[in-house]
C-alpha cells in the first residue's frame, strides 16, 4: 500500500497531534490534581501486580478478581463508599484493608509516592 500523500495525509496527521494534545491535558491534569506522575504509575500497576486482578486499559485486559478499572476517572464512588476524589484514591491504593477490613484487595506496602503515581495514571482513565 501506497504511503497517504495530499490533504488527507494532513488531516489525518492533525487528527493525531490534536489527539496527542488531548492526552496530554488529562495527564497533565491528573499529575496535578495528585501530585504523582501518571507515566510512572502505569508502570507500577504493573510492579505491584495489580495487573493480576484487574482489566486496566493499556496495561492488561486479563485480570478478573477485581472490577475492570477502566473508566475509574469517572465513577462516583471507590470501593462503593469513598467519593472518588485524589485524596480518597490514594488512601484506597494504599490502605485497602483500613478503608474496608476484609477486602479482597490485598495492602501492597505501597508508599505515598508510588500511591500518588498510581492515582495520576487511574485518573488518565476516562
Amino acid at each position: 500500500m501506497p504511503p497517504l500523500r495530499g490533504p488527507i495525509a494532513w488531516g489525518l496527521a492533525l487528527a493525531f497531534l490534536a489527539s496527542m494534545g488531548c492526552r496530554q491535558s488529562v495527564e497533565q491534569q491528573a499529575a496535578a490534581m495528585t501530585g504523582g506522575k501518571p507515566a510512572r504509575g502505569k508502570e507500577l500497576v504493573r510492579r505491584y501486580g495489580c495487573v493480576s486482578c484487574h482489566a486496566i486499559p493499556g496495561v492488561a485486559v486479563d485480570g478478573t478478581i477485581g472490577p475492570s478499572l477502566e473508566g475509574i476517572a469517572r465513577k462516583d464512588f471507590l470501593a462503593g463508599k469513598l467519593p472518588n476524589d485524589p485524596k480518597s484514591m490514594i488512601r484506597w491504593i494504599r490502605d485497602p484493608q483500613g478503608v474496608q477490613p476484609g477486602s479482597v484487595m490485598p495492602d501492597m506496602d505501597i508508599t505515598e509516592q508510588d500511591g500518588r503515581d498510581i492515582a495520576a495514571f487511574l485518573y488518565t482513565l476516562r
